[in-house]
């Protein structure tokens, strides 16, 4: 019988900053197993969120727009627009 690996909040939070903090490119399916990850233990992936396509989970890039309120960027991979607030301090 196999044995699911609990973990606490706090080991959550290492992993997720762990994967993320790499500087590497990752795969879908490890986007996926992360953010499921970070849902299950309610932890908020902040700056995170920027880095993945809120659809498909590719890595994101693709035609960049910029307004007074928002980064705007359209994914290469399937043409998700994903939207980003602009904050000023």
């Amino acid at each position: 019988m196999l044995m699911k690996k609990t973990l606490s909040r706090l080991e959550a939070q290492e992993e997720i900053n762990e994967f993320f903090g790499g500087g590497r490119k990752f795969s879908v399916n490890e986007v996926r197993k992360i953010k499921r990850l970070a849902m299950k233990y309610n932890i908020k992936l902040g700056s995170y969120r920027r880095l993945f396509c809120k659809k498909c989970f590719s890595f994101l890039k693709g035609k960049t727009r910029v307004t007074e309120t928002h980064k705007i960027v359209e994914c290469g991979r399937c043409g998700a627009v994903n939207k980003q607030r602009i904050r000023f301090k």
